[in-house]
């Protein structure tokens, strides 16, 4: 009797721990933050869970699906109750930003209110860039490099670019030269993952550069595997059929021109050591080089537009490493072809796509995007920065691009690439 007793008393002492556990572990990990209350979300019915579709019943789920389902639909309603106390509308008088470097310098910034009009604009122009964006990913003449892998075959480090906020239901992916400093900001507001003083920032601009950039700042797919397990695949696919997911494009060789100026043309010690040295090395002959960047340039040893391109194009560099995020393609840094983005903006007109995505997410009275770049770099600049560029390498470089410019909407630079 004493041995019966003992066993059954050790078996619900296990149970009870498990359970536990298991509240402790998707209580930490925040997963239950499932509720979408923005413009793109599928209304759902008095009491229906989210992530099942209406007229789905339980066996009709995968056993994982169903184990998860089951368990973010006990904390829904918390969840829901708490995100409606935390948000409070945007304060007035917010700070103004400091000009302080190239990439911080902006410009004025047009409050006014967007009418009906311009709305009806923005949907239709939203319309034509998923449409295009899926008939090419959907016609197989056009090929590209990953092209043809699904979700699942997209390794977890490739994931990194993608930033969730679960108490919005949004997922961003950044792309580094399309205004992703200030989009950081807003889904750090948004998501409240940054404090100041035991508060969260409630105005972007408040956020210090410094942390905007920090990796540990944001909650990313890539991050999954580490807190969630072997259940991390199946939460990253509820999110994306369930979240809103937006990304912001620029044209491509624009992007490129960016990218060299911010991190060339500066003094940047990292990218120096990293990237700098040996383009100088490999293609302007240079030996003995300076150790810092700031003796480098006061030497006059500077990487010219001719080095990078010429390092964008040699076989070498990718066998070393793959390209810095500054420089790789956005079909590699977003998969535009395994994610189906309900949102594409443009940084050619982020003004008012921002002003727009905002009222769709219904956050709009919480924070205001903030003021674009004055010294953005521009398009009519093109011809100017590839005067010096041989005809050959222009094409081959296109060639590396093609799939961002088709897939987005950009035409092909037929003046860079005719004779």
């Amino acid at each position: 009797m004493t041995k019966a007793r003992l066993l059954r008393l050790s078996v619900v002492l296990v149970s009870i721990f498990m359970i536990l556990l298991i509240i402790v572990y998707w209580d930490n990990v925040g997963t239950a933050h499932f509720y979408l209350h923005t413009s793109f979300s599928r209304p759902h019915s008095p009491g229906a869970i989210p992530g099942i579709a209406e007229g789905e019943d339980w066996e009709t789920l995968p056993d994982v699906d169903e184990f998860l389902a089951k368990l973010l639909s006990s904390s829904v309603k918390r969840n829901i109750s708490i995100s409606k106390k935390t948000e409070q509308p945007l304060l007035q008088g917010s700070s103004k930003p400091v000009a302080s470097n190239l990439e911080e310098n902006v410009r004025g910034y047009d409050w006014s209110t967007h009418d009906a009009r311009a709305s009806l604009d923005q949907e239709k122009l939203q319309i034509e860039r998923q449409r295009t964006l899926r008939e090419f990913c959907a016609n197989s003449s056009f090929t590209f490099p990953t092209k043809e892998r699904s979700f699942d075959d997209i390794p977890n480090y490739e994931l990194n670019h993608l930033i969730v906020d679960d108490r919005h239901g949004i997922i961003y992916c950044y792309v580094p030269k399309v205004a992703c400093t200030n989009w950081k900001r807003v889904m750090i507001v948004l998501s409240e993952s940054l404090l100041d003083q035991g508060v969260p920032y409630r105005d972007p601009l408040d956020i210090p550069r410094e942390h905007v950039h920090n990796t540990s700042t944001h909650l990313t797919f890539n991050k999954f595997w580490r807190r969630y397990g072997k259940f991390s695949r199946h939460l990253m696919k509820i999110k994306l059929k369930k979240y809103t997911k937006f990304l912001f494009v620029r044209d491509p060789f624009v992007r490129l021109i960016s990218a060299f100026r911010s991190k060339f043309e500066l003094e940047n010690e990292e990218f120096y050591r990293r990237f700098a040295i040996p383009m100088l090395k490999l293609y302007s002959n240079h030996t003995n080089l300076p150790t810092s960047v700031s003796e480098a340039f006061g030497a006059g040893l500077k990487v010219s537009f001719s080095d990078f391109i010429q390092y964008l194009l040699d076989p070498r560099t990718e066998k070393m490493a793959p390209f810095n995020e500054h420089w790789r393609q956005v079909y590699r840094l977003c998969h535009p072809c395994q994610i189906d983005y309900d949102f594409i903006g443009k940084l050619e007109t982020l003004d008012e796509d921002a002003a727009h995505l905002l009222q769709l997410l219904k956050v709009d009275r919480l924070l205001r995007f903030p003021p674009s770049y004055r010294n953005r770099t521009a398009s009519s600049w093109e011809d100017d920065w590839f005067a010096k560029i041989p005809l050959a390498w222009r094409r081959q470089l296109y060639k590396l691009y093609e799939a961002d410019f088709v897939l987005f909407g950009y035409p092909k630079p037929e003046n860079l690439l005719k004779v």
